[in-house]
């Protein structure tokens, strides 16, 4: 007697630990339960995947959904819709709201402001800070939230911890993986009065290759005396490459899009303010040893760190303007970009984008296309080619710094838990995202 499945999505190429080649996948209460050859199996659902390629769903782990306090810039509907029209079926979104998340309370009332408006599945960090540092242990085994994350710069109020005190305090009061801004509050300070107003190319002045080392080096030297282990996001230099290849067994690596793509000075002239963020856009020397650092496998996790800024608030002259880009709507056509003009294979790009956030936040049952897996599936056309657009965002901030650049790949379908939450450039199954699960804090509720 076939075998009866929920959903079989057919015929599709298959890319995977196991290598990429035909096949199809089978799909039982929201899990995958086989992959291979189905074709004599039936299911309540078929989807028809001949001419398209199957990548396990693709989670983004740095995103600021602004909400709440910051809604006119995003919020979580809106963030989930751009991720889920994005292909990506889950995302970890950042502290730095208002109220920030530093307390139970302000994780709870974003787990219930998630519930029937997020589209993906998701997950919070809490904020790091000198105060709640000997609570950090409790907060980061609750349910729905991914770990903790510190902002060594590049922030303000309590969420700013620039000193190896209190850096060190936080690392002693937790078990789990922290996530990391890494620059040198101290430096920056020092340098901002070399911001030229109105000249945003100043902006990697200002926050120059020394902040960002000094501060991962101090980072790596605290994390290693106490025994703990760091994830340092959205690298940009070639010094941060080189030195955090030593040091793989305490510290993992972001890399995003935006810093593999673009490139100072250019990119200041062309966009201004939209391409500002934090740690700035540097030029091709930085750029290129990123790449270095995909190819040789430095790099453990490709994030967004979409964080939406609206026109107006870009257009102010530097430094006045806010620093932030959105992006995770267009984090897998840039990156399938770069994939057909021969940057990285596909194989690489599944490894960052899904297999590598599975292993370093330890995500149970996601970010693999394997037997007893959440069915969370990407689906991408690869001979597409489109010009991304700003009127095309779904982020409420309305642009995107890759306006007008041709996409070599493009994503047709979100599945997420066996659903189908996006064909085809449109949300067709709305609010159904759940918290993620995490295999260190599974026995919490």
């Amino acid at each position: 007697m076939s075998a009866a499945y929920d959903l079989i999505v057919r015929g599709g190429e298959v890319v995977s630990h196991a290598g990429r080649g035909l096949a199809d996948v089978g799909v039982r209460d929201g899990r995958v339960v086989a992959v291979g050859d189905l074709g004599q199996a039936s299911a309540g659902e078929v989807f028809d995947a001949q001419g398209l390629t199957v990548l396990p769903g693709v989670i983004d782990s740095q995103v600021h959904f602004r909400e709440p306090g910051l809604e006119w810039k995003e919020d979580l509907e809106s963030g989930s819709r751009a991720a889920v029209l994005g292909g990506v079926t889950a995302v970890f979104e950042m502290p730095n709201t208002e109220p920030a998340t530093t307390h139970a309370a302000a994780l709870e009332d974003k787990l219930a402001r998630a519930r029937g408006r997020m589209h993906c599945d998701h997950a919070f960090y809490v904020g790091g800070t000198h105060e709640n540092a000997a609570e950090l242990g409790e907060l980061e085994m609750l349910a729905g939230c991914c770990g903790v994350k510190v902002f060594m710069g590049a922030s303000t109020g309590s969420l700013l911890v620039p000193d190896d005190a209190g850096v060190a305090d936080i690392l002693r009061h937790i078990s789990r993986r922290a996530a990391f801004h890494s620059e040198d509050e101290y430096r920056l300070a020092e340098r901002r009065p070399l911001a030229r107003t109105g000249d945003w190319s100043s902006h990697p002045e200002v926050r120059d290759a020394q902040s960002a080392i000094q501060s991962t080096e101090r980072l790596v030297r605290i994390a290693r005396a106490l025994g703990k282990r760091i994830h340092v996001l959205h690298v940009t230099t070639a010094e941060e490459i080189a030195y955090l290849a030593d040091h793989k067994d305490v510290a993992t690596v972001e890399v995003t899009p935006q810093h593999l793509t673009l490139e100072g000075p250019r990119a200041y002239e062309q966009l201004k303010g939209f391409a500002q963020m934090n740690p700035p856009i540097r030029d091709a020397a930085h750029r290129a040893a990123l790449w270095a650092g995909v190819q040789n496998g430095v790099a453990d996790v490709l994030g967004s760190d979409h964080a939406p800024h609206t026109r107006e608030e870009k257009a102010r002259p530097y430094p006045a303007s806010p620093s932030g880009m959105p992006g995770v709507q267009t984090l897998l056509p840039v990156m399938l970009t770069h994939v057909a003009e021969g940057r990285l294979t596909l194989e690489r790009l599944v490894d960052l984008a899904s297999h590598g956030p599975n292993r370093v936040f330890g995500v149970a049952n996601k970010g693999r296309l394997a037997e007893g897996y959440d069915a969370d599936l990407t689906i991408v056309d690869l001979k597409a080619r489109r010009i991304i657009r700003h009127e095309e965002m779904a982020t409420r901030s309305g642009w995107t710094p890759f306006d007008g650049l041709e996409a070599k790949g493009w994503p047709v379908a979100t599945i997420i838990r066996g659903r189908t939450v996006m064909r085809d450039g449109e949300v067709v199954l709305e609010g159904q995202g759940e918290p993620v699960r995490f295999q260190e804090a599974l026995g919490e509720r």
